[in-house]
């Protein structure tokens, strides 16, 4: 079984025997293979496993190391499977099982195959973007459960002068452009009036809502055959469609796909969007990077912090473009 990522992820055969056993009573048939997988960012155990009968699951689970975000994310994707199914199983793969057994926590899910994307091709850019914007379409105005979060609740949690605050008015974001800090804290305070600005616009807290998916990019989905598969869902929320075709784009942009702008566009092809709504997310979510993307790297997770940095730059970018600001070269470095 070869190591292809960097996270400290557990192999099969550390598993203890019993959760194993139990797997294989639940799938009706014993595991021949497991072979861990890589692609999101943290070290939560996940595997595909081929049966002896020739069927396939994907498993994913927790157990006493893992951290406490990891395991309040999989109670949270089990509560999303089971109460939502009857909304969103056009969208999510299969709930197979549940196994709780000592300190393991486990999700056995269809097998929906490996990574659709990168490399970003614009027809499969363009394809799954029409995909998501059919999906919000959907779900638009949806009589969502009472436990699922509000907008108002999601969006007051990121503040620009907070932002500011914590990064000692953005030289900790500044000293990554080396020799070019001044030009770059020059930027970020000359952009802050706009970035505070779009942040305080309603358009995002004015419905009809959609449940939003809350941390849409590729590792996230699958695309088979013409149709649109996401998983990893604890991030699930109600709110407006741009909150989270905005966080996309950027993500497409950083694994060297098209621009966010053109995301966008394909996007409207299917489902028109709110120009300030959109203003606002970008705003909004320009504002969540700049609070992480320079913090202290986090144990388990080697590889977040440059990710961040990598969307915050495509974030500046963007936020440059849209609101006429000069070209903040200086983020180039952000994207090394």
């Amino acid at each position: 079984m070869s190591r292809t990522g960097v996270e400290d992820k557990l192999p099969w055969r550390k598993v203890p025997k019993a959760v194993r056993q139990q797997v294989d009573n639940a799938l009706g048939s014993p595991v021949t293979r497991a072979t861990r997988v890589w692609g999101g960012y943290g070290p939560t155990p996940t595997y595909r496993l081929v049966l002896d009968d020739g069927r396939r699951a994907f498993l994913k689970g927790i157990y006493q190391e893992s951290n406490a975000f990891m395991k309040n994310a999989l109670r949270s994707e089990e509560h999303v499977y089971q109460d939502l199914a009857p909304v969103l199983d056009r969208w999510m793969p299969r709930l197979y099982a549940a196994i709780h057994h000592a300190d393991w926590h486990v999700l056995i899910l269809e097998d929906l195959g490996p990574q659709s994307v990168p490399p970003w091709t614009p027809g499969k850019a363009r394809a799954i973007t029409h995909a998501l914007a059919n999906y919000h379409k959907t779900l638009l105005g949806t009589q969502p459960p009472a436990w699922l979060s509000q907008p108002q609740e999601d969006l007051a949690q990121e503040n620009w002068t907070q932002a500011a605050q914590e990064s000692q008015d953005f030289q900790t974001i500044a000293a990554f452009a080396g020799a070019e800090a001044p030009q770059a804290l020059a930027w970020l305070q000359k952009i802050s009036p706009t970035i505070e600005s779009a942040l305080k616009l309603p358009a995002l807290t004015e419905g009809p809502y959609a449940i939003l998916h809350g941390d849409l990019r590729s590792d996230n989905l699958r695309f088979n055959q013409g149709h649109l598969y996401l998983f990893d869902w604890p991030s699930i929320q109600l709110g407006r469609p741009e909150w989270d075709i905005v966080a996309f784009a950027q993500s497409v942009t950083v694994e060297n796909g098209p621009s966010p702008e053109q995301v966008i566009k394909w996007y409207e092809e299917q489902f028109p969007l709110r120009t300030e709504a959109v203003e606002s997310a970008l705003a909004w979510w320009l504002t969540f990077f700049a609070r992480r993307a320079w913090q202290p790297e986090i144990p388990g997770l080697p590889r977040l912090r440059r990710f961040q940095r990598l969307q915050l730059g495509v974030l500046i970018f963007w936020a440059a473009r849209h609101w006429s600001f000069s070209s903040p070269e200086w983020a180039r470095l952000l994207l090394e």
